[in-house]
């Protein structure tokens, strides 16, 4: 079991505990898929939400909050029966704007995993007005069921009354569903088509500034993020952020980053350069690789 959960498995069921040690294994990320769930249902004898709530905690494990100290917890469930953790991320010395939500986190888990729909939101704190507008630009989001301990569970439309939306700017296919586009690009740089490629999914309806970031690691891995925007333009989530999001759900540090490349598109009418270098330097002594490339 990974160092960073030893706290928190204490916090939970005794049962549950036993039969999750073997899932925090070195290559747990905060993925867990049905039939694991199903077999933790069994073996703890928790019911699936009871199950899930149990579990918050150890998605709080992987938060990395450095100005607040606050660690919060989350768990996007999808239509597949998966669950994804997520955890709120801040950037020591840098703006608050920067920081990424626990929600978030965990809804660009489920995104980056190709998670089509996200069904249900477990949370240890009530969202924030950020975050349940962040929430608002997903498939079926009026439906989407939040969770929060000892309340009774409500659909976000409860929380998110007269919500302002994709719908409200004519856009037709929500985050999760979005089709990717065809980038041009030519290159046999592994971690540039790996950045081009995540560029081509991104969600960038508002701006048509289609872009990712990828991180090589200096044991060779590869880490990315897509930009996710929102009609509501500032709970916007930059790729940079997703990226540094799964690098430590990964269990990495960020001194392990050799190389950073941020791809976008020339039809974009916005550029996230500065934005994404500031972040990065927030973190590691690299300079930002910025590549640009025409849609087809």
């Amino acid at each position: 079991m990974q160092d960073r959960f030893v706290q928190s498995i204490a916090q939970l069921p005794p049962l549950l505990a036993q039969a999750l040690v073997p899932v925090l294994n070195d290559s747990f990320s905060g993925q867990i898929e049905a039939k694991q769930i199903e077999q933790l249902k069994r073996m703890s004898g928790l019911s699936e939400n009871e199950l899930i709530f149990s579990l918050l905690p150890v998605a709080a494990a992987l938060a990395k909050p450095p100005i607040s100290q606050f660690y919060v917890g989350a768990i996007a469930k999808g239509i597949s029966g998966d669950i994804y953790m997520g955890a709120n991320l801040e950037f020591p010395g840098e703006t608050l704007g920067q920081s990424v939500h626990a929600e978030q986190s965990a809804i660009s888990h489920a995104w980056m995993s190709n998670e089509k729909q996200i069904t249900d939101i477990f949370i240890n704190y009530s969202p924030c007005g950020h975050c349940r507008q962040f929430i608002n630009e997903l498939v079926n989001s009026s439906n989407i069921q939040i969770h929060l301990p000892e309340q009774t569970t409500q659909p976000l439309s409860h929380y998110l009354p007269y919500a302002f939306g994709p719908k409200d700017l004519n856009v037709t296919t929500p985050l999760l569903t979005s089709d990717a586009v065809q980038l041009k690009l030519i290159s046999e740089d592994p971690l540039i088509l790996e950045a081009t490629h995540q560029a081509s999914k991104s969600y960038s309806p508002y701006s048509n500034n289609h872009a990712a970031v990828s991180l090589e690691l200096s044991d060779g891995s590869i880490v990315s993020g897509r930009y996710a925007e929102n009609a509501a333009f500032n709970p916007s989530m930059l790729p940079m952020q997703v990226a540094l999001c799964d690098l430590v759900r990964k269990n990495k540090d960020f001194s392990e980053i050799k190389r950073a490349v941020l791809v976008e598109s020339s039809a974009g009418k916005i550029s996230l350069a500065n934005v994404s270098m500031n972040a990065l330097h927030d973190v590691a002594n690299i300079e930002l690789e910025h590549l640009t490339v025409e849609p087809e």
